[in-house]
């Protein structure tokens, strides 16, 4: 048997832990090859291949990125796409792929096997933001990254008596800000749940400061103020429909130092929260979706996504899993209201 195994949407650490598991437990278990597809969806329907082996898959546990390189290319926006796939397949004697991605990557899995396509998913989001599973890999490295920055950010903000509005991931689920901003001991957080107060946000500064400290504020980059809009980078738009967030924080920041009168910088964290090593939990994760998605294989169970559930990894249809985003619930938000202001 030749499986293919590819990496789709914005890469995130433990990428590389997902293809060593699959690449050690189709060869060492099953006696399989093993092409890794490069460029995401791209891969497949160009032919752009990377022959995976034992001697490719040694050192790469902790290295952060992919190896097969990624893209957001969608197959179904591209004329032939599909057919092209199948044919790729084909010639490569492929019998069954192993994508690693997150709603867009998945989707695009899930339409394939309804095609004829046989295919695994492995869930990837930084956002933590993929139904029926209760994380997903690389969340927990960006959530560790953002913690470290708003403790760095801590001390200057103290030194120079001024506000921080530090912006971190989370185009529509606020996972990263609402971890990040507990574990960060951060003022405001604020989530794309919910839309926020300004004015609220700024009594909340405003008291802050009257008690002799700086505010600390954590905004996801998909956070609406009450009756506005999205603040976006440009109008561009990806594969996928998606438009580019990003700039929420300056503009708040704007805001509280106008309002407040005192100064008040804003930090964007933005892709270096995508970057380096996978942390011991992420590593530990994406090893165990990488075996259990080499198992579905095995067993012919095409269509499904392996996911965590407590402490065990099941399986899941993808059109579950791919239905609706799991975002943030209005109680966990509520908890993290007790620390504001």
């Amino acid at each position: 048997m030749r499986i293919g195994v590819l990496t789709g949407g914005g890469d995130c650490p433990g990428l590389n832990a997902v293809i060593r598991a699959v690449v050690r437990k189709g060869i060492e278990v099953h006696g399989w090859e093993v092409v890794g597809f490069r460029n995401g969806w791209k891969g497949p329907m160009e032919g752009l291949t990377k022959q995976l082996g034992l001697d490719e898959v040694e050192e790469i546990l902790a290295r952060g990125g992919t190896i097969l390189g990624s893209s957001r290319t969608n197959p179904y926006k591209v004329d032939g796409g599909v057919g092209q796939i199948k044919k790729v397949l084909a010639e490569h004697g492929v019998d069954a792929l192993v994508a690693i991605g997150g709603e867009d990557t998945l989707g695009v899995a899930k339409r394939l096997t309804d095609d004829g396509v046989p295919v695994v998913g492995v869930p990837k989001t930084i956002d933590n933001d993929l139904g029926n599973t209760d994380y997903t890999f690389g969340f927990d490295t960006a959530v560790h990254i953002a913690t470290e920055a708003i403790d760095r950010l801590r001390t200057t903000a103290e030194s120079h008596h001024r506000a921080l509005v530090v912006e971190v991931m989370g185009r529509h689920a606020g996972w990263i800000a609402l971890h990040s901003g507990l574990a960060g001991g951060a003022n405001v957080i604020l989530v794309p749940e919910r839309q926020f107060s300004v004015d609220k946000v700024v009594e909340w500064t405003q008291r802050r400061f009257e008690r002799q400290y700086a505010p600390i504020i954590v905004v996801a980059e998909g956070a609406m103020p009450e009756g506005g809009a999205e603040v976006l980078t440009s109008g561009e738009k990806d594969a996928f429909g998606h438009v580019r967030l990003g700039g929420v924080g300056t503009w708040l920041a704007e805001e509280i130092a106008q309002r407040t009168g005192k100064e008040s910088r804003a930090v964007v964290l933005g892709h270096v929260q995508r970057g380096g090593t996978p942390t011991a939990y992420d590593r530990v994760l994406a090893t165990r979706f990488g075996l259990h998605a080499v198992d579905a294989v095995a067993e012919g169970d095409f269509g499904v996504m392996v996911a965590l559930h407590g402490t065990d990894i099941v399986r899941v249809k993808l059109s579950e899993a791919t239905a609706e985003l799991k975002t943030v619930p209005l109680h966990r938000y509520e908890e993290a209201e007790v620390f504001f202001g």
